[in-house]
């Protein structure tokens, strides 16, 4: 018996100009478990279902027959589970089994943006005070994966533009730190992340964003009324576990990824959707600019 697997694999290469490239990254998803058997056996698998059910109590024999894929989905799905790479959960057994759990609550529809009756402050969005939007994002959505970490498979970012991002962001904090700072994500617990000295609203420890070396989308925290601009434009889409109650624990409410930049178009947008979260957590505009590339 052989177990085929169908998979998806997308090829991240970060390229440096100027210093030593990164090695590939594969980001590989299984797809489908597909069980395939051969004659030989096939033969075999059909005279064990006779001897179990002769030495078995039949109902016995269902049972174990109907449990021998459980072996083989759970390896797929671990494996799943550590190709995304370094997030916020280990890439441990025990990591994946808290994610496991976490999947039951986890949003069905990532892109409808989240109800709010409570008052906010700011009242209003970044883009609504300054009277301006965003611009649709061309072609699909692309396909992401995972909750701790979650990670985009395909359409991969550009290396000059992820670069020109993370010199932006280490840009505003040398130059603003009495408002901002750079350091290691604390969502992430790894990784690049811009943080406000002096929060309005509650992120981790102020957090901002955070940047993917992997696959080079971000997270960041948004105002409802922008989190709802950046959904409706297809730049982003919510956390799984940003639904609010006790899964604030995890990541706020106002949590969103946002896709990795292809060009430099889209990085001036990026850069866009960043102040609107430096507002949302500081109460402050911040432009946002990323240097030539």
């Amino acid at each position: 018996m052989s177990l085929v697997h169908q998979q998806t694999t997308t090829q991240v290469v970060a390229q440096q100009s100027g210093v030593e490239q990164d090695p590939p990254v594969c980001l590989t998803q299984h797809s489908v478990l597909r069980i395939t058997l051969s004659g030989r056996a096939l033969v075999l698998t059909i005279l064990a279902i006779i001897v179990g059910v002769q030495i078995l109590q039949p109902s016995l024999t269902c049972t174990l027959i109907a449990l021998s894929p459980l072996p083989a989905i759970i390896h797929n799905d671990y494996v799943n589970f550590l190709s995304l790479g370094p997030g916020g959960t280990p890439s441990t057994f025990p990591g994946y089994l808290k994610i496991v759990f976490l999947r039951f609550f986890a949003l069905s529809d990532p892109y409808t943006p989240a109800p709010f009756c409570e008052p906010i402050y700011p009242s209003k969005g970044y883009y609504q005070r300054a009277q301006s939007w965003l611009p649709k994002r061309n072609g699909r959505r692309p396909t992401v994966a995972g909750i701790a970490p979650q990670r985009q498979l395909d359409q991969p970012g550009d290396a000059r533009m992820y670069e020109a991002l993370r010199a932006c962001l280490e840009d505003l904090a040398d130059k603003q730190p009495d408002l901002l700072r750079v350091g290691t994500s604390c969502f992430e617990k790894k990784g690049l992340a811009l943080f406000c000295q002096d929060p309005i609203n509650a992120t981790c420890r102020g957090e901002i964003c955070h940047v993917h070396h992997s696959d080079r989308s971000m997270h960041l925290n948004l105002h409802p009324d922008d989190a709802r601009v950046v959904l409706e434009k297809g730049w982003g889409e919510r956390h799984p576990l940003a639904r609010g109650g006790w899964m604030k624990a995890y990541v706020p409410r106002e949590f969103i990824m946002v896709y990795a930049p292809r060009d430099r178009t889209e990085l001036d947008v990026i850069c866009r959707i960043v102040e609107a979260a430096a507002f949302w957590v500081s109460g402050k505009s911040i432009e946002v600019k990323a240097g030539k590339v």
